[in-house]
């Protein structure tokens, strides 16, 4: 681990009073941090690389932040062999693949405030990379204030990830659909992120997604917290007290056994990394599976919103 958490003294000047994050740098960097960085993740160094991984594919080529590695999350985090986020093994070579070891800062960002960011963040969690942090306000935020960009790809050197995958590090972070079933009638609180007329039923997957689930509707007893209700309208995340005041005006605390899910688990990502991560509860479970898998399933259970 490289230690990389030197002062907030980015080179630029943010129109926002706010553009240093409160959070630790840790796990959350603000633009302005990756802006005084961008001659190192260019390098052919291993000790910092920066990856933009998008819902649309299509932005990295259109612009993105210099030094920033395209990944498409459609083939490069879904494993190869199963309908399933990508294997030990597959995940170790994902990494060596974008010059990334065990030794390396990984900085994640995207557009849609962070979606697939969060959820390859949550996967590297899971796997037990030492170091992996998202660039708070995604793609969006860094082009709207005119932070530099390119159109040059990135293709950093391969090397090998010298950790290995074996079992997760961090099994405590993923919930299978075993999990949701063991934890239905139990004081488990399930956190329905979707869109109020996903959750609802009303529909079964949101507008312009083309992969759904046979039946609509949610898990007993769930909460539903739309994700946009963590960021800020500039797609910043809110700030600690906002953030508190959102879960607990929906009754969940950080002493709740939580698990998070929407339609594919990306998401849902960004409720479990606010959580976990920004919040510190320690019992946080993203259910990756979500509608796809538990609305596609014969004989479980489903409640439908009138």
């Amino acid at each position: 681990m490289t230690g990389e958490n030197p002062p907030e003294n980015g080179t630029r000047t943010d129109p926002d009073a706010s553009a240093e994050t409160e959070y630790p740098t840790d796990v959350l960097v603000s633009p302005n941090w990756v802006d005084a960085r961008l001659d190192r993740f260019a390098t052919a160094e291993p000790d910092l690389r920066l990856l933009e991984v998008d819902v649309n594919t299509a932005f990295y080529d259109t612009g993105h932040v210099p030094g920033a590695a395209g990944v498409d999350w459609q083939t490069d985090l879904r494993s190869a062999d199963s309908h399933d986020i990508l294997g030990a093994d597959e995940m170790a070579s994902f990494l060596g693949a974008r010059g990334i070891t065990e030794e390396t800062t990984v900085v994640v960002y995207g557009d849609n405030s962070n979606w697939f960011a969060t959820h390859l963040y949550w996967q590297l969690t899971y796997y037990g990379h030492p170091d992996v942090r998202i660039m708070d306000g995604g793609r969006e935020y860094w082009m709207d204030y005119d932070y530099p960009t390119t159109t040059e790809p990135v293709d950093p050197p391969t090397v090998e990830y010298e950790g290995t995958f074996g079992p997760p590090a961090k099994p405590e972070v993923r919930a299978h659909r075993e999990d949701v079933r063991d934890a239905l009638d139990t004081e488990t609180v399930f956190i329905d992120v979707r869109l109020p007329e996903e959750f609802r039923g009303d529909i079964t997957k949101p507008p312009g997604s083309n992969e759904g689930a046979m039946r609509g509707g949610h898990l007993p007893g769930a909460r539903n917290v739309f994700w946009a209700e963590n960021v800020r309208p500039d797609g910043r995340f809110k700030s600690v007290d906002e953030l508190r005041d959102v879960y607990e005006s929906h009754g969940i605390t950080p002493d709740d056994d939580v698990i998070v899910y929407c339609r594919i688990g990306e998401r849902s990502s960004v409720t479990w990394f606010v959580l976990q991560e920004l919040l510190g509860y320690e019992r946080v479970r993203n259910y990756d599976g979500s509608w796809t898998e538990w609305g596609n399933m014969i004989g479980v259970p489903i409640e439908i919103d009138e």
